[in-house]
């Protein structure tokens, strides 16, 4: 199985403290330039690169090997193009996405929306998000077992199209059969005991998203 990460130009405040190893990274314009600071290597860059200054543009030609040059003014965007070409020209089987979270809240949404288009859908559910609080997946209609993760204390389901007959059991707040035909978020959801908990619905698609506080806890994570 073939799984990059993707690192895209978001803030590096909402970036996990440490980036992983686990899988080979894509660089996504200024992305690409925080690899190269954190000296991790990429099977390849795209982007414009509008948002670095020739120095930075030259370090990013010196590290990557392989680099995909767009113009400024284009109809995909940065993460658009990144995941166009690991799924249609390097093969991936899943791609996890960082830096696509914080800053502008159109640049948010606009990520977050990416694995419905038409030509993503097939991989809907092999594209995630992590940030510092949270990761986010994406589920077809059909049954999914969702398995407590220790880091993350609070469960969202988050239909991000209409949803009919969707059920929650075994969390804290149970839902039964419930349909609508508009985007809408079950926040602040929580696994039981750490055991599991099974989503259930038809048509469309449900994002859920594991995420943690970081201050005002009374215990830990």
């Amino acid at each position: 199985m073939t799984h990059f990460n993707l690192l895209v130009g978001g803030p590096n405040s909402s970036l996990p403290e440490t980036l992983p190893h686990d899988h080979p990274w894509i660089g996504a314009d200024r992305g690409a330039f925080h690899l190269v600071q954190h000296h991790l290597p990429m099977a390849f860059a795209v982007g414009d690169f509008d948002s670095l200054t020739e120095t930075e543009r030259q370090q990013v030609a010196d590290w990557v090997p392989d680099i995909h040059y767009s113009v400024p003014e284009k109809d995909d965007t940065d993460t658009e193009l990144a995941l166009r070409l690991a799924f249609d020209q390097y093969g991936a089987d899943a791609v996890t996405i960082y830096g696509a979270t914080g800053g502008r809240l159109d640049h948010l949404l606009s990520n977050l929306f990416v694995p419905l288009q038409a030509r993503f859908l097939p991989n809907v559910e092999n594209i995630h998000f992590v940030d510092a609080q949270n990761r986010v997946d994406f589920y077809r209609p059909g049954q999914h077992q969702l398995i407590a993760q220790a880091e993350y204390r609070y469960l969202g389901i988050v239909p991000m199209m209409a949803v009919q007959h969707l059920t929650i059991s075994g969390a804290k707040y149970p839902l039964a059969d419930w349909s609508n035909d508009a985007p809408y978020s079950f926040a602040s959801n929580e696994f039981v005991a750490g055991q599991p908990a099974t989503i259930q619905f038809e048509r469309g698609i449900v994002a859920v998203i594991y995420s943690r506080d970081l201050r005002g806890q009374k215990q830990d994570n």
